[in-house]
């Protein structure tokens, strides 16, 4: 089987276990608000007020969209509300698909130009399915599935951004690679927005970064993991806290 039929493949069944997880999220969504934060954002997300800190702005205003297909009928926004965070899940797994494959691909084919054997294209998607399925049943995601809260847009920010840190080291020797690096910091932007657990991803990136431009050794793991870790403390100290705090303090000064 050549590249072009296995990329073919691997989005066909990439969609079909999206198709489970999704059926298996929207047809045992909450119907209304779970007893803790859920009693909070879809209500804050319907009138596009503010959550509890540090806030959750772009989580409010996507959920407000969903919210506005009740057109006026306010027992169907709990139900929209809780549907939005169903498909995100969903997403969510089909990233994690792509992932699985594209790794999995990246261990097995050294070779993309060539043909792949038909066991290991099958291994490769099986491997997918396995994982992402695995994961669809889980207690714990499962449980932030079918709700109102911040986890599962969170993840699946999480699983998009990996993905395209995966992307980006299929395509690291191209001339316009750098446009999904740019997209990595934009969507690490957003995530900001929903919740800071996506931002645990940076260590990965500059790992993934480290392995690809540079020679493995050791110490050099080491020192890609303590920038990682220092790149990711920037963001969650300096940019998010410092940031505002001397933003509030111009308008203090200037203004008020």
């Amino acid at each position: 089987m050549n590249f072009k039929s296995y990329s073919r493949l691997n989005t066909i069944v990439g969609w079909a276990v999206f198709a489970i997880a999704a059926f298996t999220y929207l047809s045992t969504i909450e119907w209304t608000v779970s007893l803790w934060d859920c009693g909070e954002f879809i209500p804050s997300a319907f009138k596009l007020e503010v959550s509890h800190p540090p806030g959750a702005p772009l989580h409010g205003i996507i959920n407000h969209l969903f919210s506005l297909l009740s057109f006026g009928n306010v027992k169907m926004v709990p139900i929209l509300v809780n549907s939005s965070a169903a498909l995100a899940s969903a997403f969510t797994i089909l990233f994690l698909f792509w992932s699985i494959t594209a790794l999995a691909l990246k261990l097995l084919v050294k070779n993309k130009d060539g043909e792949i054997e038909t066991g290991t294209v099958w291994a490769i998607l099986g491997a997918g399915a396995v994982g992402g399925l695995a994961y669809t049943f889980s207690d714990t995601f499962w449980f932030s599935a079918v709700e109102g809260e911040v986890y599962a847009l969170s993840s699946f920010f999480t699983a998009l951004i990996f993905w395209v840190a995966l992307k980006w080291e299929a395509r690291a020797d191209e001339s316009r690679h750098l446009r999904w690096f740019a997209l990595m910091f934009y969507l690490i932007g957003l995530v900001i927005g929903i919740h800071l657990l996506g931002l645990l991803v940076i260590p990965v990136m500059v790992l993934m970064y480290y392995y690809k431009k540079y020679k493995v050794t050791r110490w050099g793991v080491i020192i890609a993991l303590l920038v990682g870790f220092g790149a990711l403390g920037v963001v969650q100290v300096v940019i998010i806290q410092w940031l505002l705090a001397i933003a509030a303090q111009f308008d203090l000064w200037f203004v008020n």
